[in-house]
This record gives structure tokens, sequence and C-alpha cells, in this order.
């Protein structure tokens, strides 16, 4: 499979020759440059199109290879349906898919001329973002994998889009590819191999954000003891690697503007510790530091495109492994905000590091609204799946804006209760609360837990466990590991939190 090799944009004009892509609405419908381009085609384009009963459908394709009467080697009707039903996120996924038939088919060297029928409002923002479709679906995490003699062989594939308005569609390119390069590093880093991505290495990624502007401070072991930080620390203490705290700030916006926080869950392997995990299926705890690789493809989508807003993002980074310095059910630990902590099972260890993660952030940042991501519950997936998220929140509009950004940046979301009735089920007669209430609406009670260290800032909790990775492969991304979130924080900074 080819990879793509660069994205480039040109006047939209007939091409001469080569791999040419042009679209199709039902019922046939062109634009008046693919019109050209048909126009030669011997017996016309109708006739090949009856013969393989291809009508215009969304996301079907018509592959003419050296078609007669036309100088070009191949040419590939691609659908888009019906063009006056078209919505904006319709362009991302037709880039990805139209990525997938050149490949399919081969191509070196490709045109894909953005020319849709007279109803197809195409401006420069949704060829973005077909050029960010293809970019996100030619992604795949190869790294580890030897070459075969026929793929050093192979050409990476040249994609040239060409346009009405080169200049327009550049400009909004550079917001789009931005974007693209976040997901992509958030992918990258949920698919590395745990013996490759501790805590350390994890943090040197997050720091890495400073050739953007971004200032970067890394936490310590030391400097989190003084900090109190024994909820995170606890989970950390049965591994050999040591934990970070990678704090990362943009600063765009106003000089003295609150800004807005990003917090990520960042366990870079779970074995559940004590409470050890089954065995089947434990290599996927790899991932269980989606959360904060959101972050950090986020922070560098929102430095790369120099967003006008004031963002921090905090991630805590741990292992937890079943050592025999490692914390045990029925420890109590004291977190930074001085609540103490029953520990029932060490298996819901992410809301302990996310405990002292958050408060850390709210006492020294003082933000206007906190979002946290994380990996953090089995019992998401039960009730949502691999489909949505889990939205939890103690703020309506802070809720309704995240759903809204949700729709346009095409990761969805769906909002679960909270309420003080929760509360009695993490309560305990041992400590100030327990980390984890029993099988019964456990993603609810976590993110109840989560609530007592925002400290009554506007907050949100997002559960990515069934989103971040295993989700089902779409036409922009064929990866184990999705990216979710950075899309849609991305999203919610521009949407609101802006100028």
């Amino acid at each position: 499979m080819s990879k793509l090799a660069k994205i480039s944009f040109l006047k939209a004009e007939p091409p001469k020759g080569g791999v040419v892509v042009i679209l199709a609405g039902e019922e046939l419908r062109l634009g008046p440059v693919a019109g050209d381009v048909v126009s030669g085609l011997e017996g016309g384009l109708k006739r090949a199109a009856s013969i393989a009963g291809f009508t215009g459908k969304k996301k079907s394709s018509l592959d003419l290879v050296a078609p007669a009467g036309s100088n070009l080697d191949r040419l590939i009707v691609f659908g888009i349906g019906k063009p006056e039903e078209l919505a904006a996120d319709d362009w991302r996924a037709f880039g990805g898919a139209v990525l997938a038939v050149l490949q399919k088919a081969g191509a070196e060297k490709a045109v894909v001329l953005l020319d849709g029928p007279e109803s197809v409002d195409l401006t420069g923002e949704a060829a973005a973002e077909f050029a960010m479709g293809a970019k996100l679906r030619a992604y795949a995490f190869d790294a580890y994998k030897s070459k075969k003699a026929d793929e050093e062989a192979k050409k990476d594939l040249d994609l040239t889009l060409a346009v009405a308005d080169p200049k327009g569609v550049k400009k909004a390119w550079g917001a789009a590819s931005a974007l693209a390069d976040g997901v992509i590093l958030a992918r990258d880093l949920v698919n590395e191999p745990a013996n490759v991505l501790g805590p350390v290495e994890f943090a040197a990624k997050a720091e890495a954000l400073s050739k953007l502007g971004v200032e970067v401070e890394i936490l310590g072991e030391k400097e989190m003891k003084k900090l109190k930080m024994a909820a995170l620390l606890g989970v950390a203490q049965g591994s050999v690697r040591p934990p970070r705290l990678a704090v990362m700030r943009w600063n765009g916006g106003k000089k003295g503007q609150a800004p807005v926080a990003l917090v990520g869950k960042g366990v870079v392997f779970d074995t559940g510790g004590i409470s050890i995990k089954p065995a089947a299926g434990m290599e996927e705890m790899k991932g269980d530091m989606g959360g904060a690789a959101a972050v950090v493809g986020a922070m560098h989508a929102i430095a790369a495109r120099k967003a006008k807003a004031n963002v921090v993002g905090v991630i805590g980074l741990v292992e937890n492994m079943p050592d025999g310095n490692a914390q045990r059910p029925g420890d109590i630990v004291t977190a930074m905000s001085g609540t103490t902590i029953e520990i029932l099972n060490t298996d819901a260890e992410g809301r302990l590091v996310l405990a002292d993660a958050l408060w850390y952030t709210q006492d020294r940042f003082k933000p206007a609204i906190m979002i946290d991501l994380a990996t953090l519950t089995g019992a998401v997936l039960v009730a949502l799946g691999n489909l949505n998220a889990g939205l939890f929140s103690n703020n309506d509009e802070l809720a309704d804006k995240l759903l809204a950004s949700s729709k346009t940046s095409g990761e969805p979301l769906w909002r679960l209760p909270l309420s003080k009735d929760y509360d009695k089920i993490i309560d305990t007669p041992n400590a100030d609360v327990k980390n984890t209430g029993g099988r019964w609406a456990g993603s609810i009670t976590a993110a109840q837990f989560l609530q007592r260290f925002a400290n009554d800032v506007p907050c949100a909790h997002l559960d990515i466990a069934g989103t971040a990775f295993g989700a089902p492969k779409d036409d922009i991304c064929q990866s184990w590991a999705s990216g979710y979130g950075v899309r849609l924080l991305n999203q919610l900074v521009a949407d609101h939190y802006e100028g």
C-alpha cells in the first residue's frame, strides 16, 4: 500500500495525462471542468457508467483504465451522491475514500479534480477537509515492520488537488494540515509499544512541542513528592520506570486571560497492578495513555496553527505494574488536595492519576474551563460501545459547546449523568472516598470521583475508552489507534475560546 508523499494544489483545468479523479453527483452530474475531461471519451461517460452500473452514488467509483478517446492513463469517477445533501464533514470522508481508491489502483501520482456540479459549494475549507481526509487515511503504523523488496521499490503517492481557488485552499490547508499532524502524533503515541514509550520517553514527546512555541515543563518524582501528589505517585510505585507530569502552555491569547485547560491520563501500560487484569487482551493496555496522547496532539494542532487562545495541557505519566513495592488494595493515600482515598482496586488507577493532575491544574492555572480525557472505564464500552465517547460535565454550557464541536469535528460524544446521589456509591467509612464503587454505573461513579478534584471549575470528563483505540475502521482511519479527541478539542478552542 502506497503512502502519501505530499499534497499540492493547482488551478482546476483538464489534465493532459496521468491518473485523474473526477467527482460525479447522482445521475452523473458533473462540474464544468470534469465535463471537459470526459467530453472526448469514445461512447461518452454514460455508456461506460451504464455497463458498470455506476450512477454517482455516494462513495462509489468507476475506474476506466486507458480510456479510449483520452490521453489519460486512468480516469476514476468518484460518486458524491446528491450534491444538495452534502454536509461539511462529507468532504473529509471523501478525501479518505478517494485516497483508498488510488491506493488500490497502485497510483504513484494522481490529480483529483475538485470540481462539482453547480449546486456544490466547494469552498477552500471543504477542499482542505478533503485533503485532511486523504492525509489521515494514508496513515499507517509500520515503523517496526521489515519491508519486502517489492515494497521498497514502490513510490509514495504524490497527490495534486485541482481547485478553483488554490490560494484560498492553501490558507485553509495550513490549519487543516496542522490538525492532521496533531491527530497523527496522537495515533503514533498510542500505537507505540510500551517497552519503547515509557513515562520519560512520553514526556520527551511533549517537550518536543517547544519547537512550535509551546512552553513545556516536566515535573519528576522529586517535584511531585514536594507537591504531595500521593495519588499519582501511588500508581507509579510498582514500576521501575519513574513517573512524570508534563505541563504544556500555549500563550496565543490575551495576556492574563484565563486559559482552557486540557488534562490527560497517561498510563503508558496498565497491568492492573496487584488487582491484575486477565491476560487475554492485556496487550491493548499500551493504549491506556490515549487521553494524554490526545492532549499532546491537540496542543500540537493548536500551536502549529497559532491559535489565538491561551491553552494549558497537563498529562500525568505513569506505569501500573504488580511489583513487590506496588500499592495494595486496602491502602489509603492522601491526594494533593488533601482528600484521602481508599484503594479498593489497583486497576482503578487512572482516576488516581487524574485526581492529582486535575487539582494541580486548577490550583496553579485558575482555568476558565477544564477538560480531562481518559481511557478510564470498561463500563463506558458497555454503555456506548466504540462509537461514542462518554461526556460528563458539571456545567451545561460547557457540555453544549462540546456536543456542538463534536458534531462539527466528527468525533461523537454522548452525555451521561452526574448527580450527588451517585456520590453515595463511592463513600467509605475508612477515608474521604474510595476509588471504585463496583460494577454498577462504573463510568458515572468514576466521573463523580473526578468531580471532587475539580474544585468547582466548569469542567468536563471525556471517557474515551471505546474510541481511543480498537474502534471500527472508517474512511479516515485504518489504524488501531484513532487519535480521538484531537479534532474535538481543537474545534472547541476554535469555536468558542479564540479571539
